[in-house]
């Protein structure tokens, strides 16, 4: 009953935290059972509102995260997080230090948070992500925030398939070349310059305005929103800018077609794993070995090999 996957889904759609916290475990490494779950909570899906934090590490997103917990929690409305971190290469776990900032809500049952790891799933956390999300989202939780350590391509690309994305930043961040590097103008829906109280905080804001005036016209543009994570300043301009931001998406065709284009990305990820899958299967055994020797002896070329293997 622990791993039967109908059975979790039942247990965690009444409510079971264990069972939810098996169900993201299951998601996480893939593979029948996930796909079995998904199936089963998929049509108990499409309520929440997700929201996604990304940023340099430092910047201070899980204290922005816990701030924000507090600011939902205050309305009355449960809300779910993951905190997606890169697996330690040696325990093969998820780093987990800056969990820690959001424990004074461990014991609150409207909260429920997890840290996320790329161990196990073939697609990684641009696949796996999603899934946890539809999770939660299936369980009732009608707010969520996924976390992302960095700024690499996977971390901004998690984050940006939000509903809302929150690029945070710091005071001495950096030029606008390197935010476009790392694809942040494409992603941020909200930009947040925390830890405000330092020196450089007004250069910040001005760089990130002079940023999106080079962008030209834009039907939504990402407000600046200046924060202190650690006292709590600015949470509530934040808090009321994704408010904003929903507004905004929901009075017009952009949520729908928001949401319609995230779903055709997890598709088409979902179908080039497959492939991939397939594509290993494909090339091994006595028949890739022989052609592997044809091609070492040259009496067949690469492509040649390929078209063999795809032919048969």
């Amino acid at each position: 009953m622990k791993t039967d996957p109908a059975a979790l889904v039942e247990r965690a759609l009444s409510g079971d935290r264990g069972a939810v916290a098996k169900l993201l475990s299951l998601v996480e490494e893939g593979g029948d059972g996930a796909r079995a779950a998904i199936k089963a909570l998929h049509p108990h899906s499409g309520r929440a509102w997700s929201i996604g934090i990304t940023g340099a590490p430092g910047a201070g997103k899980s204290t922005l995260t816990d701030r924000l917990i507090g600011a939902v929690r205050a309305t009355g409305a449960e809300i779910g997080v993951l905190a997606v971190d890169p697996t330690s290469p040696f325990s093969g776990g998820a780093i987990l230090g800056d969990r820690v900032r959001m424990q004074e809500h461990a014991t609150d049952p409207g909260v429920f948070i997890r840290s996320m790891a790329t161990r196990g799933h073939l697609g990684g956390l641009a696949l796996a992500t999603p899934q946890a999300v539809r999770v939660l989202d299936a369980i009732g939780k009608p707010w969520i925030v996924v976390e992302t350590v960095g700024v690499g391509q996977v971390e901004v690309e998690i984050a940006g398939h939000a509903d809302t994305t929150v690029v945070v930043v710091n005071p001495g961040w950096g030029d606008a070349v390197q935010a476009a590097k790392a694809g942040l103008l494409e992603v941020a829906d909200i930009f947040v310059v925390n830890k405000a109280d330092r020196p450089g905080a007004p250069d910040a804001v001005r760089d990130l305005d002079g940023m999106l005036e080079m962008a030209g016209a834009l039907e939504w543009r990402p407000p600046i929103v200046s924060t202190v994570a650690t006292t709590g300043d600015g949470i509530d301009e934040l808090w009321d800018a994704i408010g904003q931001h929903r507004a905004y998406l929901e009075s017009s065709d952009g949520l729908t077609r928001q949401r319609h284009e995230r779903v055709a990305a997890e598709v088409r990820t979902i179908v080039a794993e497959r492939l991939l899958e397939q594509a290993a299967a494909t090339c091994r055994g006595p028949r890739f070995d022989e052609l592997i020797s044809e091609v070492e002896a040259r009496t067949r070329d690469p492509y040649g090999a390929a078209d063999a293997l795809l032919a048969e």
